[in-house]
């Protein structure tokens, strides 16, 4: 699969580099007449193709032993670099991917080029609804200022309809309105806003938008929701990326400083990021009597192992650390969902053993991707890898992120295959925004307060008093962007 933001407003989990362990290289196939000569010499990735199959593949890759001999077979040149490198991947290999190096250094960065600031999405599975509606929008989107928020719902691009009605339901002719003018700017939208209210304006997209990890970081007072006797804390958090360590510190301290001793995490579009960040996270929620237990252990496969200690089981368990400002709580709710995945899932894996019942699954069940990989770049040499980790990209061409290790929590435990089924389930309420109306947080809240969860929202669709509905079409979900759930650990050799 193609790396590629399917919309312009989605963006992948965060990139780091890894120094790598440059093998001796084997010397490729020599070219047997003038036809294959030509042929490579026409391939502008060649070396890029094979640097991969000898240096990363055949050493890093969790399914080496299974590919190895089949990928040696392969012509670099009868492939572009995308597909070369999904022909050498393990056929159960859903979670692999690569990138460009423009794609990565937006990853690296937070900043989104030529966007909208939001994210849309549609509430089908539950609902029944296919219309357009707003998931969340980033701060500093040029829609912000026209009342747009979570639950808004477009139904007008250029003055066309592209509203889901049982009427007028959404049809494969409005999917191509959505398609073909969305992301053409300026442009002309409608939104329905969640008061009600319709509002008609022409905006341009951002050249640039400089994005952070946390969305949203509130406190709900006692005052807000009948029968609360303490604050609640709220993080919103999107991606975990090293590069934005200093917002988990930002919205954890604000909690700490605010006596919080009950947090809501909401992690349903997370799909995961970098290590660093999650064992950040990790020395803010996890309980004091766990600090230097292991949160994960990291399974590599056994070629790697031969080739350094450093890759074997026992030197692969990773402690939870101390900090000042842990929260200690008493209760910690995770909001989940299709979009949850990788470090998001090895967070709640590593901390179940320490909090039990303390801790509550609430949503829709997570992504499961239960192993990580590392970032391996190209071109690779070690001076390359210390260019790259002073934040120097002028070389990249091509980032690899092949699956290189599972993942377990101290007693043994994988995240599953399926992903995580929460305690609670909800689908995702794309009708309020987050607040404590929003169906996610209220259940949490509910709990929090009665012990028990409040009857889930009707299933009628939303956009109709009628029961029937014709099944509509689906817009690309962020689930679906190549690299999705991604769990990176950085690993430095010189």
């Amino acid at each position: 699969m193609k790396a590629k933001t399917l919309s312009r407003f989605l963006m992948a989990a965060a990139l780091l580099p890894l120094l790598l362990l440059l093998q001796a290289c084997p010397s490729e196939i020599e070219p047997q007449d003038d036809e294959e000569k030509a042929k490579i010499a026409a391939d502008a990735d060649y070396k890029a193709k094979t640097f991969l199959r000898s240096q990363y593949m055949d050493v890093y890759y969790w399914w080496r032993d299974d590919v190895k001999d089949r990928n040696a077979t392969l012509k670099p040149y009868d492939y572009d670099m995308y597909d070369f490198f999904d022909a050498m991947l393990y056929k159960d290999d859903r979670w692999s991917w690569m990138c460009d190096k423009e794609y990565y250094i937006s990853d690296e960065t937070g900043v989104i080029s030529g966007t909208w600031g939001i994210s849309l999405g549609q509430a089908v599975e539950y609902y029944k609804d296919y219309g357009l509606r707003v998931r969340y929008i980033y701060p500093g989107s040029p829609f912000e200022k026209y009342g747009v928020t979570r639950g808004a719902v477009l139904t007008h691009i250029n003055g066309q309809n592209v509203e889901d009605r049982t009427d007028s339901p959404f049809t494969n002719e409005k999917l191509k309105i959505y398609q073909n003018n969305f992301f053409t700017s300026p442009q002309t939208f409608t939104f329905r806003l969640i008061d009600g209210r319709d509002t008609t304006f022409t905006a341009s997209m951002l050249t640039e938008l400089q994005t952070h990890t946390n969305l949203i970081t509130r406190i709900f007072q006692p005052e807000e929701f009948p029968g609360l006797t303490a604050p609640v804390g709220y993080f919103h958090f999107l991606a975990f990326k090293a590069n934005f360590l200093s917002d988990i510190a930002q919205s954890m301290t604000y909690f700490h400083d605010n006596g919080i001793r009950n947090l809501i995490v909401d992690l349903r579009y997370n799909g995961g990021g970098d290590s660093r960040a999650s064992d950040t996270l990790m020395t803010y929620l996890a309980p004091r009597s766990a600090v230097g237990k292991p949160y994960v252990v990291r399974k590599h496969n056994s070629y790697l192992g031969k080739l350094d200690d450093s890759f074997k089981d026992e030197n692969n368990t990773y402690n939870i650390g101390s900090n000042a400002n842990a929260l200690d709580l008493d209760r910690i709710y995770f909001i989940t969902g299709a979009g949850t995945a990788s470090a998001s899932e090895m967070v709640m894996n590593g901390l179940k053993p320490y909090l039990g019942d303390k801790m509550q699954m609430v949503g829709d069940t997570t992504y499961g991707k239960p192993n990580g990989m590392y970032v391996l770049m190209y071109p690779g040499t070690n001076d390359d890898y210390k260019a790259y980790n002073k934040g120097d990209y002028a070389k990249l061409k091509w980032v690899f992120l092949p699956i290189a290790f599972f993942n377990q929590n101290s007693e043994g435990e994988s995240i599953p295959w399926n992903g995580f089924v929460p305690n609670n389930y909800r689908p995702d309420d794309l009708y309020h925004d987050f607040g404590v109306e929003e169906s996610d947080i209220n259940a949490c809240l509910t709990h929090l307060v009665s012990g028990s969860w409040p009857d889930l929202p009707k299933a009628t669709r939303r956009t109709t008093t009628k029961s029937a509905y014709e099944p509509g079409y689906r817009i690309d979900t962020e689930e679906d962007r190549a690299g999705y759930g991604l769990d990176l650990v950085r690993k430095t050799r010189f």
